[in-house]
């Protein structure tokens, strides 16, 4: 049964994970306009998925409980080149990928480096939430937002709090996924506030 339960879990947050983003890239090139979403939101989470994978790699986790990570950060990377085209400015990517990538090298050169980072890597993804949804709120507009993407986004953290219960049981981790998934219903329930009122504006 729990070996089962954990198969489950496993598979079905890569097969969502494969797709988490597109649903919000479609929205993205549909609405040719980046309104409503957050570039310090998307930022701040393509760090903490960084350094989380960064750490899982480090203490040689089994694969399985982070190999939905490379797939996060390369949809990211598409979302955040998007982001750029419609505001105009595609070159002002190219310091914060520099970044990205000698962070990678950089947060294993001592053991007390990757520890700090993943004890702020929490902070770090909660203030990507925090930031999109100051975006929603400044706005009152979710427009090319997708609540499809960040319904998933949930999802993903709910099963991760079982994987690493019933595998590492790392209390950092957990503690992520669980703020992470409140913080992700909480998204979640603004991106539909705001379309109500949209489609409420439009009748």
């Amino acid at each position: 049964m729990n070996a089962a339960l954990l198969w489950f879990c496993h598979w079905s947050t890569l097969g969502v994970c494969a797709a988490l983003k597109l649903p919000q890239i479609a929205a993205l090139l549909a609405a040719r306009s980046a309104r409503g979403l957050s570039l310090p939101s998307l930022l701040l989470e393509l760090a903490g998925f960084l350094v989380f994978l960064r750490y899982q790699c480090y203490y040689d986790y089994p694969l399985l409980t982070y190999l939905e990570y490379p797939i996060l950060i390369a949809q990211d990377v598409i979302l955040l080149l998007c982001v750029f085209h419609f505001n105009g400015n595609v070159k002002q990517a190219a310091p914060y990928f520099a970044v990205f990538v000698s962070s990678w090298f950089v947060l294993t050169l001592q053991k007390w480096i990757i520890d700090l980072a993943m004890n702020l890597c929490t902070l770090i993804s909660a203030a990507s939430k925090f930031a999109q949804l100051q975006c929603l709120w400044k706005t009152r507009d979710s427009g090319a937002v997708s609540v499809l993407t960040w319904s998933l986004a949930s999802y993903t953290c709910a099963t991760r709090i079982v994987t690493t219960l019933m595998t590492t049981n790392d209390l950092t981790i957990l503690i992520r996924f669980v703020i992470m998934l409140a913080l992700n219903i909480w998204v979640t329930t603004t991106i539909l506030h705001y379309r109500k009122k949209t489609i409420g504006k439009t009748e």
